[in-house]
């Protein structure tokens, strides 16, 4: 499997990063189409999702140079490596791990590695990170976004966890310039009844709000 190549401009487009963890692989193929429709670009698949080397290579070969498909939960190197032969073009993960950070860094692969306290937080960007993950999010808020970045506005945050149509505009508002979204965007009632134009419209729910807030 060739390297897929990230596109900044499809991320720059849409800075919402969905996370799919333990969707099986038939919905995930089903949803994908419906995802793009929507006009979101970045789909993250976690490692410790049943066959994840399998879908990322699938949706790779299938959406290479459409969407953005990478690999989350990547928590070493030996995740790493494997993320990579499956062809992800790019990298997240649940912590700060300088090693699969330097290795991205050096291989020319975006990495979004996840921080928790602003000495993390700058750590991260120091040793080159493109965008860092804020995680769990929801444990503190928007306010916490806009009082790390008061000192530090040259990094660019993506809150993950806890990130949802509710909480959006607050990020957003604090200084955030991406989103990490799991369950509350893929959800899973609506892919359990396989209701994919219900998920459509659930999705554009979020391009449509990120849209907005980036267009005032």
């Amino acid at each position: 499997m060739g390297q897929q190549i990230f596109s900044w401009p499809l991320f720059d487009r849409m800075p919402v990063t969905g996370i799919l963890r333990n969707i099986h692989p038939d919905s995930v193929y089903r949803l994908v189409p419906v995802y793009q429709a929507a006009g979101l670009t970045t789909l993250e698949i976690t490692m410790n999702t049943p066959g994840a080397a399998s879908i990322i290579e699938t949706l790779s070969r299938q959406y290479g140079g459409q969407l953005n498909i990478g690999a989350g939960t990547v928590k070493d190197l030996y995740d790493l490596e494997s993320a990579l032969k499956a062809g992800a073009g790019f990298i997240v993960t649940p912590i700060l791990d300088e090693h699969v950070i330097k290795e991205c860094v050096r291989l020319g692969i975006p990495i979004f590695p996840g921080t928790y306290t602003p000495t993390e937080i700058y750590r991260a960007w120091h040793l080159g990170a493109s965008v860092v993950k804020v995680f769990p999010a929801t444990s503190l808020g928007a306010g916490y976004f806009k009082d790390v970045l008061a000192p530090l506005n040259e990094i660019k945050l993506m809150p993950t966890g806890g990130v949802s149509l509710d909480t959006i505009p607050g990020f957003h508002k604090a200084g955030a310039v991406a989103y990490g979204i799991g369950s509350p965007l893929f959800d899973k009632e609506l892919i359990g009844k396989e209701d994919w134009e219900g998920l459509e419209r659930h999705f554009r729910k979020f391009s449509t709000l990120v849209s907005e807030l980036r267009a005032e």
